[in-house]
């Protein structure tokens, strides 16, 4: 346990003040933070943030690959490689901190099923195990909006009282609202250690193409290649036929300032809604690309949609197309009002400053 537990400390830096609401709440200083998968999406909005904020001193990362903290400007971190899979370097790394953040997962499936079962499910477990045994106060986990499934009867505007439940076929969005449940389990059963969820939507920015592989193994250089090539805005406007269904994106800075809230405690343990405010269309994205959006009904892409989802063999990749089979869209009111939580940037303007970056 850190010797600082427990202090106080007024004026944060790293959080502006216009997000400072909610500062009764009883935020300690001189934090240790550990955070696995540090250098991916999530915690390019994140670890800049622990870097800037006098309230955390030390700041310890967890990867599988090797990097230079000092590289990134990440002063306070000091890097650990290890594997979710491999519980005493867990344990080794977690000696002594306050908090720990989860943002280690696959999200593509091009590991295979098994081992991406045994990082994304197990791993997962493994992590909390560790940093109960460690005696840490808080767990953070970047959960995602794909915990609710894509199911028929999923309302509009979906709040954290809506349950989560596994999707009929994509793995991420089912070993996402497992997780849920058998985190909440664990949680139970060690009543010290708060545990917080996020569920982000669509999370895009300058550091998105950059933080998942989309082909495997030797691959990979290639698929981010094709990445970056499809997220640019056309050269000229061409007409693009689209199906008019919604969706919700959210900048990952803005992602890194809710994970930023629940490691200081800024609200009650619990599971958040994290999105830019507005609701998309695919037919604002297409704009947003440079096309000229030719809309039609979104009802004969859902079902179309959901149809290839049940398609024997599918590949990991593919079965994302069930996203598409219905709506997920959710309420962030709770994040707003009780982690003090407010979106820097729209959803459009999320999606935007990804393209901004690729041009």
């Amino acid at each position: 346990m850190s010797p600082g537990r427990g202090k106080q400390m007024a004026g944060p830096r790293g959080l502006a003040a216009e997000d400072e609401q909610g500062a009764g709440d009883h935020r300690p200083t001189e934090l240790t933070v550990a955070v696995t998968g540090p250098t991916g999406t999530f915690g390019s909005g994140l670890v800049p943030l622990l870097q800037a904020d006098d309230r955390v001193t030390r700041v310890v990362g967890i990867a599988r690959r090797p990097f230079d903290p000092a590289e990134r400007g990440w002063t306070k971190m000091d890097y650990r490689r290890g594997d979710v899979r491999d519980p005493d370097s867990l344990r080794e790394a977690f000696d002594g901190v306050d908090v720990v953040v989860h943002l280690a997962f696959l999200i593509t499936g091009t590991a295979g099923r098994e081992a991406t079962r045994a990082i994304n499910v197990e791993g997962t477990l493994n992590v909390f195990r560790a940093a109960a045994a460690a005696g840490a106060s808080r767990f953070v986990h970047a959960s995602s909006v794909a915990a609710y499934g894509f199911h028929r009867d999923n309302p509009v505007g979906m709040t954290e009282d809506w349950p989560v439940r596994p999707a009929a076929r994509l793995f991420y969005a089912q070993e996402k609202a497992e997780l849920e449940q058998r985190l909440a389990e664990e949680a139970s059963a060690h009543p010290d250690l708060a545990l917080f969820l996020l569920r982000p939507s669509l999370v895009v920015g300058p550091h998105s193409l950059g933080g998942k592989d989309l082909l495997p193994g030797r691959l990979a250089p290639l698929g981010r290649l094709l990445a970056d090539a499809a997220n640019r805005r056309l050269p000229v406007p061409l007409p693009v036929v689209v199906a008019d269904l919604p969706l919700q994106a959210v900048h990952e800075d803005d992602v890194g300032q809710a994970l930023m809230r629940c490691v200081l405690g800024s609200g009650p343990p619990g599971a958040y809604n994290i999105a830019g405010d507005g609701v998309l269309s695919t037919a604002d994205v297409a704009r947003e690309y440079g096309a000229i959006p030719l809309p039609v009904p979104g009802g004969p892409a859902r079902l179309t949609a959901r149809a290839v989802s049940r398609l024997p063999f599918l590949p990991a990749a593919a079965e994302w197309v069930e996203a598409a089979s219905h709506p997920a869209i959710m309420d962030t009111t709770k994040a707003k009002e009780q982690l003090g939580w407010r979106p820097r940037y729209s959803g459009r303007e999320a999606l935007r400053s990804m393209l901004d970056r690729t041009g």
